[in-house]
């Protein structure tokens, strides 16, 4: 007997039926190519990447709605939790150089829903990308609802171009090509962690590193170094910090063991730059009224390590001046709000929606002389306490609305309350504009010249008045203590009185009773 297998080899097989009603089995369905794992990776990144692109655009376009930013395109990029950085900035960039076509082309096209709407940044994103940069798959729900869309939406964008006589989308672009001047990055040394040589050792390795020749701390290397990922900088060792805003600090000059109050601190980098001036000895207040920002000032005085750095959630201006907690003040340093001007190209401001409007010139206007009235009100009360001084007052703009005006409408206030317009960086070529008498004391840097803007100031109290000033808290500590009426306390009180109808006590002009006893 054959095998069963053998068997079933050589029967026959049955005829087929082939009549009319008898239906052929459909052809096996090709077996879909396998995803390159490579294609997967790149998709999944991209997908978190516009993601995280969506959140720095929220905050960017809400800041610029309110005309007052968190922070910079940059600064937000580049923090830690930001993965692929490189990519992200160039996203965001080219999102806000395209977004009035964006705009445009959404509500021509009418394909939001109040869901998408709500998540407008991420629509932005993505639309971008679908229309003008690089192929999106259908990885993510916005991207898989906007990819169905694509017809419509290219639809929109030749409407537009239709509408706006143009042939090409570049056409559509209104801001202004900025040019990208090359500028040296500059890296400050925190030498609460580092000193100085070992810094230029480590940074050696990457690149040349050359010393400032003002800022004693501060080192020069080549312009488009990254270093945002580098040990130095993520431990705090070193700030990414520009020339002119290590200027600041080095220009009031405190000592180790003074008390110094940041009157507007976040996001921290001037702070911090005084606790390593002052070798972490004595204090520092670092006053900021907006809670986000405080705690970027929290983090920042974290990282670097400045244990005499006390940070004030609050008002500088609602601070008493006659606070015996602020009695012992020497020294305040006010960075106040401002336009900004003189960083607007490195800050990319020209690619934000305020900067194209066509309301844009009044609402300057507007913003700019609101700003002034601030800071002048924030000097003068800066110039009010009476155990401080030095005073250094900067911004980074170029108006001088912001900058010579303000230090103009103080000058009778200063006079009156003891001080005086000192030279910061004498060495330093270029000073104010001839507004007042005294502006060749005051400092400033020029955008295209030293690569951005920024105004320094530096009041000083003359030393007669210093001296004063110790001989009224020594008199106001007298007037704190109570003394006792005993027998030994009525002794002294009778020997006062008769000094003083012989001549008076020797530091006064005679008035020994104003002396001792006001």
């Amino acid at each position: 007997m054959k095998p069963k297998m053998e068997r079933r080899k050589n029967q026959t097989p049955k005829p087929s039926n082939t009549g009319k009603n008898t239906k052929q089995p459909p052809p096996p369905s090709p077996t879909p190519p396998k995803k390159d794992r490579r294609q997967t990776n790149a998709e999944r990144s991209a997908h978190f990447g516009r993601r995280e692109a969506a959140k720095i655009l929220k905050t960017v376009l809400q800041g610029d709605a309110r005309r007052r930013a968190v922070a910079s395109i940059k600064t937000l990029v580049y923090k830690p939790s930001v993965r692929n950085k490189k990519a992200t900035f160039a996203l965001i960039c080219q999102t806000l150089k395209y977004l009035p076509i964006i705009k445009d082309v959404l509500d021509t096209s009418a394909v939001l829903n109040s869901k998408w709407k709500r998540q407008e940044e991420l629509v932005y994103i993505t639309t971008y990308d679908l229309l003008f940069g690089k192929e999106i798959s259908s990885c993510g729900n916005a991207e898989k609802f906007l990819f169905q869309r694509k017809a419509a939406l290219e639809s929109a964008l030749a409407k537009i171009l239709v509408r706006r006589k143009v042939k090409r989308v570049e056409d559509l672009l209104s801001q202004p090509e900025t040019p990208d001047v090359p500028k040296p990055r500059y890296v400050r040394v925190n030498t609460l962690k580092l000193d100085v040589d070992s810094a230029i050792k480590e940074l050696g390795k990457k690149c040349t590193v050359q010393k400032d020749n003002l800022v004693p701390d501060l080192l020069i290397l080549p312009p488009g170094v990254d270093l945002h990922d580098h040990p130095l900088v993520t431990s705090g060792s070193v700030f990414l910090q520009g020339k002119a805003s290590s200027m600041v600090a080095v220009a009031l000059g405190p000592q180790p063991g003074w008390q110094v109050l940041d009157a507007c601190s976040a996001p921290g980098n001037k702070t911090v730059h005084l606790a390593a001036l002052m070798k972490g000895k004595g204090k520092i207040v670092a006053c900021e009224l907006n809670m986000d920002r405080v705690k970027l000032l929290q983090n920042t005085v974290r990282v670097a390590g400045a244990k005499n750095v006390e940070v004030h959630h609050g008002n500088f201006l609602n601070i008493d001046p006659m606070d015996p907690a602020y009695s012992e003040l020497r020294a305040i340093l006010l960075d106040p709000s401002c336009s900004g001007s003189g960083t607007a190209a490195e800050r990319l401001d020209h690619l934000l929606p305020s900067h194209s409007s066509d309301k844009s010139d009044t609402s300057d206007v507007i913003r700019l002389t609101n700003l002034s009235a601030f800071q002048k009100k924030a000097l003068k009360h800066a110039l009010s306490f009476p155990s401080v001084e030095r005073i250094v007052y900067s911004t980074c703009s170029i108006h001088q609305i912001e900058n010579e005006d303000v230090i103009k409408s103080v000058l009778p206030t200063s006079l009156k309350n003891g001080f005086e317009l000192a030279t910061p960086f004498p060495q330093w070529p270029r000073r104010g504009l001839p507004v007042f008498e005294g502006s060749e004391h005051v400092l400033r840097m020029d955008p295209i010249e030293d690569k951005e803007g920024f105004f320094i100031a530096l009041f000083v109290r003359r030393k007669e008045e210093c001296g004063l000033n110790q001989l009224s808290k020594l008199k106001r500590q007298r007037q704190e203590m109570p003394l006792p009426f005993t027998r030994l306390s009525k002794m002294w009180l009778l020997s006062m009185m008769m000094s003083s109808s012989s001549g008076g006590c020797g530091c006064c002009s005679g008035d020994t009773m104003a002396c001792h006893m006001d």
